[in-house]
């Protein structure tokens, strides 16, 4: 039966062994922190690219670089987290177009701040967090709709125990190298 399955996966294949490709990609984050009591999910943007290299027929590695608009809202102001993702995941096609995605995503702060009816005052977020990426994405003619969850799995500062909470949508166009 395990054989039949493999076999059955393989015919799906999307990847070229020893084929690079590179996927611009532009979308939204739907961001919130865990704990963070209170507060509601910080709309932001998502954009940057990530290569990815075909290992097997249904098997691909890439990596990126994704400026990520990341925090969340209260009442009275926005918590801004804004990271440079650097995502490294394993693609595993289960049908034609139709990839399943994980890894780790490290991530480099570049912003934090907070802003008050008009006043921001800088934060004091670590500088790294850590998230594993969870998600699927479906190719067709070369676009790419990628969703994926980041589930934090570092704290966002050494005082706090929150944890970065992402849902990420984006849209790419993948070009063989």
């Amino acid at each position: 039966m395990a054989a039949l399955m493999v076999a059955s996966v393989a015919t799906f294949a999307q990847n070229e062994v020893g084929r690079w490709t590179v996927q611009p990609k532009f979308g939204m984050n739907i961001a919130s922190l865990t704990k963070a009591e209170g507060s509601d999910a910080r709309i932001g943007i998502a954009a940057g690219a990530e290569l990815e290299y075909g290992v097997t027929d249904i098997v691909g590695l890439s990596f990126g670089a994704l400026y990520s608009m990341q925090g969340c809202k209260y009442d009275d102001g926005t918590l801004k987290l804004d990271y440079l993702n650097v995502p490294i995941l394993a693609n595993i096609y289960m049908a034609p177009g139709l990839a399943v995605k994980v890894g780790l995503q490290p991530g480099f702060n570049l912003n934090c701040s907070y802003k008050e009816k008009g006043v921001e005052v800088d934060g004091d977020a670590k500088t790294m967090d850590l998230s594993i990426p969870v998600g699927l994405s479906y190719q067709i003619n070369n676009f790419v709709i990628d969703g994926r969850y980041n589930w934090g799995v570092t704290k966002i500062a050494k005082e706090s125990d929150c944890k970065n909470s992402v849902f990420q949508i984006t849209l790419g166009y993948k070009f063989t190298l």
